[in-house]
């Protein structure tokens, strides 16, 4: 799995997590249902651990939600998993400084790619685990 699907990876494991959660899933059967190894999903749930949104018993296979799905924003899973500033497109670093669009190009997409920026995480922290697996469900009826 690639650093780009982390995300995607992270919330279906909450998904998971929350859907099948009186059986304690193991990161062997999270990995199943993603399609991926049991070491990477792993390393996913380690990082939604440290960001505080699941949580391993002592005693007990398998991990929990640490928090309430409506508690969850995507917003979170996406900051615990290490990608704020992926989706952003980088910008030259030595436009022409004697040419007129070149001395003003860096600030000018600045403005532009930060706020996008601003709306794609406006949009993420709007959203949370709960509207997930609300559409999960929708789509299964």
């Amino acid at each position: 799995m690639s650093r780009a699907t982390r995300f995607s990876v992270a919330v279906h494991t909450l998904a998971l997590l929350e859907r099948f959660s009186k059986d304690h899933p193991t990161s062997e059967m999270i990995a199943g249902s993603v399609g991926t190894n049991a070491s990477f999903i792993r390393r996913v749930l380690s990082l939604l651990a440290r960001a505080g949104l699941v949580r391993s018993s002592a005693g007990i296979a398998g991990t929990d939600l640490a928090r309430p799905p409506h508690k969850i924003t995507l917003l979170d899973v996406y900051r615990a998993v290490g990608l704020e500033g992926e989706h952003r497109p980088g910008i030259h670093r030595e436009p022409n400084p004697s040419c007129f669009v070149g001395r003003r190009i860096q600030g000018a997409l600045e403005t532009v790619i930060g706020a996008a920026e601003g709306a794609f995480e406006k949009e993420l922290r709007g959203r949370t685990l709960a509207d997930v697996m609300r559409l999960i469900e929708a789509q299964a009826a």
